[in-house]
């Protein structure tokens, strides 16, 4: 029975849990809480209630995908050691694409990240990585090119991140502050992180209305930067490079602006728009 599940895979989808990251969709900071959700998501989603109306091919299929991707994923991903083993090989992995640069990408997504500086990678990785994520398993025929999308936006991320990132360090003991004083601290910083958020989207704003593209990306991204839940923020980026006919990172902020807020009316216009085109 085993044997014969796993046949119904191609030898191409094992070879994808040389980055399990990519097989569960997440990102490669993810926690063992946000790794733990997402595999009980595709558990649910995989599950054969789940095909109740699909073929019998279909069940077995994602049963397959299942056992033989998803529950490996998992375990590679449960245990802290295990985790850094396959960060280490991930890294290894990048070294090889730094040498060939941009010329074995094959993904859109992974060509627009690689031109990023380094203090712009967060703002784009991590909502590029849920939005391919969220379509990654609803079409079991779509699902290896989506996580090979997943796998160079990883690669991509390690060859742009400072060397000793993600590296996990002993936590370093601390004397306990002032409980009061910390609650006050937290309330101006917010207080004040908030004012300059706003500064940079009015700016932004501004530079939209004079096609000012380039300006525009910059305030917004470093409003995003101080505020990275904020809707609005994400949608008038979005809206920007759509502006630039960078239709892929266009789709990345606008999904993610309906993420947090599905009335969102500026992504909700243009998303339904590039449906219409499409």
């Amino acid at each position: 029975m085993t044997n014969d599940n796993q046949t119904l895979l191609p030898p191409e989808w094992l070879k994808q849990l040389s980055d399990p990251y990519a097989v569960l969709g997440i990102s490669v900071t993810a926690t063992e809480h946000q790794i733990l959700k997402r595999y009980h998501s595709l558990a649910k989603q995989l599950h054969s209630e789940s095909f109740l109306r699909s073929h019998e091919a279909d069940k077995e299929f994602a049963t397959s995908v299942f056992t033989y991707l998803i529950e490996p994923a998992y375990k590679l991903l449960k245990h802290p050691n295990s985790r850094n083993e396959i960060i280490a090989k991930l890294r290894l992995d990048a070294i090889f694409l730094q040498l060939l640069k941009d010329a074995s990408l094959q993904t859109a997504l992974a060509q627009e990240l690689i031109q990023m500086p380094a203090s712009e990678v967060d703002i784009f990785y991590e909502p590029a990585i849920a939005s391919l994520a969220e379509a990654q398993y609803r079409s079991l025929v779509a699902s290896y090119q989506i996580t090979q999308q997943l796998r160079e936006l990883n690669l991509v991320y390690f060859c742009l991140l400072a060397p000793n990132a993600l590296v996990q360090e002993n936590p370093i003991e601390r004397t306990e502050p002032n409980i009061e004083s910390v609650k006050l601290t937290l309330y101006e910083e917010k207080t004040v992180v908030n004012n300059y958020a706003q500064r940079h989207y009015q700016r932004g704003i501004h530079y939209v209305k004079q096609a000012n593209w380039k300006s525009a990306v910059q305030e917004l991204r470093d409003a995003i930067k101080l505020e990275p839940n904020n809707s609005d923020y994400l949608a008038l980026l979005g809206f920007v490079h759509l502006k630039q006919n960078l239709t892929g990172m266009a789709k990345v902020y606008l999904r993610q602006a309906l993420k947090l807020n599905p009335k969102q009316p500026l992504a909700l216009k243009y998303t339904s728009r590039m449906k219409d085109e499409v």
